[in-house]
Formats: structure tokens, sequence, C-alpha cells
């Protein structure tokens, strides 16, 4: 069976041109996955909408309708920094129910992508840094509410600190926050994960790698979740636009592997969300954000988790 891929035509709506925000980012990467001959558009499981009363596990239901609505107070707006549509609302709850699936088909096989997903600064009740639903937290509260996992362990590679993750799951002592951030960058204030790694601006491929090593070796023995959420983050890499980090291609590609194998060599299994990724040039963002499912493949076929 082919490696678990999760993704829906909604995903890159139509959008100004000249947004900070890279919205076609999402169809170039399935663009990229298909012409890299690593999946099929067919093969790709379309997620359903995630349902409201799923979303309330981690969200204010009045935020959810007011966004719902296109009625965001002003101050929201501009903590987001996304225009409002009918087609970017659809487009944020289908996304949430594509992580779900994800981690739904993670379970089941051991290994699954989102191609999309990562939404870590969206709070209970208010979005913020272009995050609108927090999907790493939604299927954290859903899977333990439903008894499908005891334990589950978010792995946040993101360049940016899981803020909103962290204060919404504070007290949920059965999801284990875990953000390797750069020290200095977006969000000013930070929130307090279970576990905070801080990296200092600059950092490269070697030293991260052994941050990385050093983090799983410690935190899936420690912990032993049934489950890992691993926001694959690309903003790590050195040619991010909103970065300070120093990362290749290579580097991000052993991350991701890394992590991984980490996780399935402990028979944890791992879903891989894309998380954050900022550059003029969307196609070479998209073969960045592939790096992750690239990898997930070959761990997949030498693992044979399925």
């Amino acid at each position: 069976m082919p490696l678990p891929l999760i993704y829906h035509d909604d995903y890159s709506p139509e959008f100004p041109a000249e947004h900070r925000f890279p919205m076609d980012k999402f169809r170039l990467l399935r663009d990229h996955l298909v012409q890299t001959g690593l999946t099929r558009d067919a093969d790709l499981l379309r997620p359903e909408l995630c349902p409201v009363d799923i979303l309330a596990l981690a969200h204010d239901r009045a935020y959810i309708e007011r966004y719902m609505a296109g009625e965001l107070a002003r101050e929201d707006q501009r903590r987001l920094g996304l225009p409002w549509s009918e087609a970017l609302a659809r487009r944020t709850i289908r996304a949430v129910g594509g992580s779900l699936l994800a981690a739904e088909q993670a379970l089941e096989h051991g290994l699954a992508c989102h191609l999309a997903g990562g939404t870590h600064h969206a709070h209970y009740d208010h979005p913020a840094g272009f995050c609108i639903f927090n999907d790493l937290a939604v299927i954290s509260r859903y899977l333990l509410e439903s008894g499908r996992v005891n334990r589950v362990l978010i792995f946040d590679c993101d360049v940016h600190q899981g803020d909103g993750t962290a204060r919404i799951l504070e007290h949920t002592p059965d999801a284990i926050t875990v953000s390797l951030h750069c020290e200095k960058n977006f969000p000013a204030r930070k929130a307090q994960s279970d576990w905070d790694i801080g990296l200092p601006m600059g950092m490269g491929d070697a030293e991260y790698l052994q941050v990385v090593d050093d983090a799983l070796n410690y935190l899936l023995a420690l912990y032993q979740p049934d489950l890992v959420l691993y926001d694959a983050g690309v903003d790590v890499h050195q040619d991010d636009a909103l970065g300070y980090l120093k990362l290749t291609d290579a580097g991000v590609a052993a991350r991701d592997e890394s992590v991984m194998r980490h996780c399935l060599g402990r028979d944890i299994p791992v879903v891989g969300v894309i998380g954050g990724g900022y550059s003029k040039d969307r196609k070479a963002l998209a073969r960045r954000h592939g790096i992750l499912h690239h990898s997930a493949q070959k761990v997949w076929v030498s693992s044979g988790c399925h």
C-alpha cells in the first residue's frame, strides 16, 4: 500500500498574489509530489470538513462562530494577517479535517503525512500569525477524549515557537508539547511548552540534528507516547524569508528522517504536518515542503510499516 498522503483542492483558495502568506504552496506541493512520481493525484486521501464539535474541544465556540461568519474583531484580523473569505473559512476547517485524517491513518498504518497543517499559533479564542484553528491541539484533545490514545507528544520543529499549542494544552497532562525554535523570533512573548528548546540564530545542520537526536532519545523514552504529531516546518531553512536558522535541504531531509525513524524504531506511530515555510519563490518553497513527504516515503519503504 502507498504511504498515506492527505490533500484537498480546497487548500489553495484564490488569494491576493502579493500577500506575504504563500497560499498557493499547498497546490504547488501536490503538483511537485505528483511530478516527482511520489504519488498520483488519485491516490491522495481527501478529508472531510472538521465537525464544529471536534473543533470546540480546543477552541471557544463563540470564536469558531465569529470566524466562520466573517465577524472577527479588527484586532483579531490584525493578529491573523489573512483576509477573510468563505473559501478561506472552508479551507481552514477542511485542513483541520486533513490533519485529523492523517492522524487516524498514522494510528492505523504507523506513518502518514498531510500536505498542510501545523497551525500552531492559533489560540483558544483568537487567531495569530496566519493560524486560525490549531490542528495540533484539536487532534490531541480529540484522540485523548475519544480514548484512541492515552498520550500524545507534539514534536514541533517549526522555526517559531508553538505558543498557541502550548497555551491550549497547558492543562492537558497527556498532551506533551515540545517546541524546538529559534529563540529570537516570533512570537515575541513566548508561551510555556512542556519542553522549550530555544536555538541560537544561525544554527546549521550538524548542531541542529544533534539537538533533535538528543531530544528524541530522551523524550520518547520518558513519555512513551501512543502517537507523535510532528510539525516539520521548513522555515528553519537557510533560504526562508522568516526564519533565522541555516539548515540546508540535506539538513531538513536528515531531520525529517531522524524524527520518523526515532518514532517507528520504538513502534510509535507518527504523523507529519508541513508547518511554516515562506519564500517569494513558491515553487522552491513547495519543493522544500516536499522534503517531508519524500523522506517519509524512504522511511515507509525501509521500515515496512505498511
